[in-house]
C-alpha cells in the first residue's frame, strides 16, 4: 500500500496545540480525512481521525456524551462510568479508522509531517492557495 496524496490545512490559532488537519490518499483510491497534527511535548505527532464514545441512557437508550451526568434527551440521572485504556487512562474519544502496526503508523507520520512542512513553507509564498478543501472538484 503507497500513500499517493498528502493534503494539509493550517490552523491559525497558534494558542492551541492543534497544528493542521490532513487527508492521506492510499493507491489514488482511498482516501482518509481528518487526520489531525497537534504540537506535543516531544514534537509534532498524528492523531488519526476519532469519534466521541457515548453511552445510552438506561431510561430512555438515548445517547449522551460519556461524562454528563443526566441525559439530554429525558433528563435522568446518569451513571458515571468512564471507559480506560489499557494505561488506565480515561477515554473519550475512538479512532475511526487507524493503522494496526507500528511500520505503518511510521510511514504515515513520516509522510504527513514532510507534507506538514513543506505546507508551511507554501502558506509563505504570495498566492498561496490550500488545497485540502478541493477535493471534491479532483474526485469528478
Amino acid at each position: 500500500m503507497e500513500i499517493t496524496e498528502v493534503r494539509i490545512k493550517l490552523v491559525t490559532d497558534v494558542d492551541d496545540r492543534l497544528r493542521a488537519f490532513c487527508s492521506i490518499t492510499f493507491d489514488h483510491e482511498f482516501v482518509v480525512r481528518d487526520l489531525k497534527i497537534i504540537q506535543g511535548q516531544r514534537g509534532h505527532f498524528v492523531a488519526m481521525p476519532s469519534r466521541k464514545i457515548m453511552e445510552k441512557c438506561p431510561r430512555c437508550s438515548a445517547k449522551n456524551e460519556i461524562r454528563a451526568r443526566y441525559c439530554s434527551h429525558c433528563g435522568a440521572s446518569l451513571p458515571q462510568t468512564v471507559p480506560v485504556d489499557s494505561t488506565g487512562r480515561s477515554r473519550m474519544f475512538a479512532d475511526i479508522a487507524h493503522p494496526i502496526n507500528s511500520s505503518c503508523r511510521e510511514r504515515i507520520e513520516t509522510a504527513v509531517l514532510q507534507a506538514f512542512d513543506e505546507e508551511k513553507v507554501r502558506a509563505q509564498q504570495p498566492g498561496y492557495v490550500c488545497r485540502y478543501d478541493d477535493f471534491e472538484e479532483s474526485m469528478h
